[in-house]
Formats: C-alpha cells, structure tokens, sequence
C-alpha cells in the first residue's frame, strides 16, 4: 500500500545514472538501491528509456533515481534513445557516471562529464567491475565499485549523499514571509477538474509550509471567502487563491490584504516569476496566426472546462482578441525548438523539481520565446499582477 504522506518527486533529490553500454550501469543502479530497479543483460542496450523510481535511499533520504540507456547506442532508434538519455540532465540535481573499469574510461564518457559541466551538475566518477580489475589511484569525484561483490557501494552512496546535501534548497513556498501566529485564508474552488477526495499538490504543500511556520490556515471555497474574512477577528496575513478565481476573489479580498495565488508562489518557489512576470506582458503582443504553447508538468484526465487546454485559450483569445493557435504539451515532455511560438505558457511547476523548471524557462529564453505561467499570466489579464505579485517587488525592476 502507498504511503499517503509520500515526499512528492519534486522535493526529492534527482539522481541520474549514465554511462556506455555493457558498462554495467542497471547492475550498478540495482546493487545501490538494493532493488532490481533495472534489468540486467550481457545483450548491449538492455535498457532502452529512462527508468524512474522514487524512493528512500539512506543515507540521502527520499531520491528519485534514474536509470538512461547507454549512450553509445546505435541506428536511428538508439539516436533517440540516447537524446533521451540527456534529456535527464536538464531534471537531475546530482549524475553517476558508470565506467567499464576494464576498458576504463572513453570519448563517450568524456562527452558526459563535459555535459555534465556544461549544465553545472555535480557528478560522481564510478569505475565499475572492481572484482575485475581495481583502480587505486583516482580523483575526489572517482570511486572503484564492484556491483557483482557490492565492494565500495556503501562508500559509494555516501559519496551520492554529499553531493545530494549541496542540491537541497532551503526555500520556502511562504513561510519566509510569515511569523508565529499569522493567519493565512486559502481559497481551493471545489469544480469539475479538482481531484475526488483529495486537494492538489500545490495547495497541500502551501498548507504544510504554513504549518510548518507554526502559522494558522483557513482553507475555504470562492463562494465563502467574504464569510470567512469577516468572521475573522483580525485581517489574515494574506489571502492565496487558485488563479482561475483571481476574477472573483480580486473583488472580495480588500486592498489592505495581500492577494496571491498558489501559481504565483511556486513560480518564484521555483526560480522562474521574474521572467514569468516579463513574459506576461508580451500577450499584448501577439499578432493573428501566432501559436501559442501550453505547457503542463504533470499528466491527468482532461475535463470539460479544464484550465490548461479550454480555459486559458479562451481568456488569452478573448483578452487580445486575436485569431490564435494553441498547442499543448503535458508531463515529461516539452520541446527543445521553440522558434515557432510566439508564447510559452507554463503551469505552476508542482510536479517538477527546480532544475527542470528551469531549463524549460531557460530554453524558451535562450531562443528568444517569452516565457510566462498560468497565474501569472491570469493575474496580468484580470489587472492585478503587481497586486498579486507584491510580495516580490524586485520582479518589476525599475518599473
């Protein structure tokens, strides 16, 4: 049975394993998670995708880890394998280069640790086949491991654990800007697209956060905001609301309270508000015939008035009042050429840890696309994105 208090993906460590077929990288996965994460073959290419599992590996604690198909794979297939492969680097907070200690290390591996430097992620050397052939003289970063004997694994994973350490962030969602006792009033509209029985990740993570800052949450629907702030003796702290409510709860909320979102939080939780910000306000520059890309971190059942694909089109058509295509992508994937859209428009991020948010606004930068996410853009369009993003004026720069 599942555990219901489980560490979300996105709060747990990304480790990726990578390294050249028959290099004995699945063995090396399986011995240091002491499970059969992966199958293990004489045949070169046995692991032909990623293979993820989340789990609790001591001494780091919870970790996603990731076992890539080797990347000197062959033929067109193995191409987009091994595009695959480094793919993972944009979401990994820590590598495991695994190297065939007979043959010792390669062109491919070196392409590796450059990849690696490349995207600052921190990586371990790992000469694997020990029982075979040991290597004694080696870097701070190198460890020789046998993953038939289990010799150095345990020296291994404490290795992983340091680097591990150094990729937690201590960032809160929004305690950093409450104290002992303040009072903080969620709104979680209850529709169609909410989840039977349970709330979202983004609002039971913003519930934990207030706890955890010994502070008091009040979580309500739109239809009882007004009710709920006026049986409260003292203003609350804030109020953080769903973005498709910000056209609502904009009228009930007076001036004096500061007004969020939960997309607004997570955006600057991971990394990307001030290019969201920046990114919003080229909405008032689409032209008819641009495409626009809706891009969603995590998979689930459409619905009718689903907010990613039916929604937003429709405020982003009925704000600009321009003739617009719309193009969708959801869960891992998210396209490396960006050249021919116009906008980007992003989720919250819950489901995705921070490097990969990262990468994707950074992708949509580096090819000069704006880059924006939901209740950012949703804010802009109500005229409210300084109100609702005040808590970070240094979002607007000068401006």
């Amino acid at each position: 049975m599942a555990q219901l208090n489980q560490t979300p993906n996105a709060n747990r460590v990304h480790i990726g394993f990578f390294g050249r077929r028959n290099a004995g990288k699945s063995s090396v996965v399986n011995a240091v998670t002491g499970q059969n994460l992966s199958i293990v073959s004489e045949i070169k290419g046995t692991t032909t995708d990623p293979v993820s599992k989340a789990m609790e590996l001591l001494p780091v604690g919870p970790v996603v880890i990731i076992d890539t198909p080797g990347i000197d794979d062959e033929g067109l297939v193995g191409e987009l394998r091994v595009r695959r492969a480094k793919q993972i680097l944009n979401k990994i907070d820590v590598a495991v280069l695994v190297i065939d200690g007979e043959v010792g290390k390669c062109g491919d591996d070196d392409e590796l640790i450059s990849l690696f430097e490349q995207k600052s992620v921190p990586y371990i050397v790992v000469y694997n086949k020990s029982d075979l052939k040991a290597h004694s003289v080696l870097a701070d970063n190198e460890i020789s491991v046998s993953a038939v004997n289990g010799a150095n694994i345990n020296e291994l994973k404490e290795k992983i654990a340091v680097l591990a350490k150094t990729q937690e962030s201590e960032k809160k969602i929004i305690g950093g800007f409450l104290n002992e006792g303040d009072t903080v009033v969620l709104v979680t509209p209850i529709d169609g697209s909410a989840p039977k029985g349970r709330m979202i990740l983004p609002q039971v993570q913003t519930i934990r956060d207030i706890l955890d800052s010994n502070a008091v949450c009040a979580v309500t629907q739109t239809e009882q905001l007004a009710q709920v702030l006026d049986s409260l003796k003292e203003p609350p702290k804030m109020v953080v609301t769903d973005s498709q409510a910000f056209s609502i709860v904009k009228d009930i909320v007076p001036q004096s309270i500061t007004l969020t979102s939960f997309s607004i939080l997570f955006a600057n939780y991971k990394g990307v508000l001030a290019p969201a910000a920046k990114g919003a306000l080229e909405i008032e520059n689409l032209k008819d015939g641009d495409i626009v890309l809706i891009s969603e971190g995590c998979t689930h059942h459409r619905q009718c008035e689903d907010i990613g694909t039916v929604k937003l089109p429709n405020w982003i058509k009925k704000h600009t009042g321009k003739s617009l295509e719309f193009e969708f992508t959801s869960g891992g994937e998210f396209p490396d050429e960006l050249s021919r859209y116009s906008l980007v428009v992003h989720c919250g991020g819950c489901m995705l840890n921070e490097r990969e948010v990262l990468y994707r606004q950074k992708t949509a930068e580096d090819q000069g696309v704006p880059f924006t996410n939901y209740g950012t853009l949703i804010a802009y369009m109500n005229g409210i994105l300084k109100r609702s993003a005040a808590l970070f004026p240094d979002i607007f720069g000068e401006n």
